[in-house]
């Protein structure tokens, strides 16, 4: 429960932050804009191949899986290089008192073929975890098959879980220290040998607050929307013009609390993991220069803990 209410403080803390300076929210709003295009334009050879080929035919499947993963890895290209940008923003706010859009676009484009490589390994390990999970759908029952597939549907999942975390801070290291995927890697992987992080991830539970924001925004929506929706019905004596207009109403509503929710799960989610690396850095950097002082965590995670 207590690292519930740190999650819960720090998102009060970091919308704080975000609230003082706007630049801040601005990539996670244009990351869902953008992403939004993306999947319009990505599912159109999806819906294309399934017309012509189904998926009983070979060449119908594969294409399907290719066009998929295509779809997945630009939708990694896009929250990477807005959260990239979302990450040197609050970099430069907390160093420098003020994050600057124009600055952190020339970060992106420096780093972007880093970002892609990062994109391109979490469309590997969110297909292989997906590719599990088909299995495992497909062995059903009992048995040591069923066994297998289970064990390995879940080692993958952890896998991804591993990983997702290991990207949040492999993001800052790109971006602030200009480092591409295989340094970033062994740069977080030395962190969490070292223990500088651990004490942050264990204490502050902003993925159960987020979780459970996410959670009501969608079913506030989905009620207002079913409602809104409803009502429109009713009142225009489920014409066909009542019907339609009720079920786009409805789903805008859905959409926008979805919308909310996503931005602010992307925001603090990267907010959070950046004042863990930029800690983790000054507590490292410290130490290599023989100082036993308490070293304070970035503000947002300072209140939230108790460090000043």
């Amino acid at each position: 429960m207590q690292s519930f209410s740190r999650g819960w403080s720090f998102l009060q803390q970091a919308w704080q932050m975000a609230f003082k300076d706007k630049d801040l929210l601005k990539p996670s709003i244009y990351a869902m804009i953008v992403g939004a295009i993306v999947t319009v334009i990505g599912i159109i050879p999806i819906i294309v191949v399934a017309l012509i080929f189904g998926q009983s035919n070979l060449i119908g499947r594969a294409l399907l899986f290719i066009f998929g993963a295509l779809l997945v890895f630009a939708h990694f290209v896009v929250s990477y290089v807005f959260s990239g940008m979302t990450v040197y923003l609050i970099y430069q706010y907390l160093t420098e008192g003020d994050g600057k859009m124009s600055t952190a676009w020339s970060i992106v484009r420096r780093d972007f073929f880093d970002l892609v490589t990062l994109a391109a390994v979490s469309t590997a390990v969110n297909l292989l975890r997906s590719a599990a999970q088909r299995n495992r759908s497909r062995r059903g029952g009992g048995g040591i098959g069923a066994i297998g597939a289970n064990v390995i549907s879940a080692a993958a999942g952890f896998l991804e879980v591993l990983w997702t975390e290991a990207a949040f801070l492999i993001l800052p290291a790109m971006v602030i220290e200009d480092l591409n995927l295989v340094d970033g890697g062994k740069r977080v992987a030395q962190i969490v040998r070292d223990n500088l992080i651990l004490v942050g991830i264990s204490t502050v539970g902003v993925r159960a607050v987020t979780g459970v924001i996410g959670f009501l925004l969608g079913l506030g929506g989905l009620v207002l929307g079913f409602g809104v929706g409803y009502g429109v019905m009713l009142v225009l004596n489920s014409s066909t013009v009542g019907i339609v207009l009720g079920i786009v109403l409805g789903m805008m509503i859905l959409f926008a609390f979805t919308i909310v929710a996503s931005v602010i799960n992307s925001y603090t989610s990267t907010a959070y993991h950046t004042c863990l690396y930029l800690w983790a850095r000054n507590v490292e950097k410290a130490q290599a220069a023989g100082q036993s002082i308490q070293i304070a965590a970035p503000a947002p995670l300072a209140a939230v803990l108790g460090y000043s």
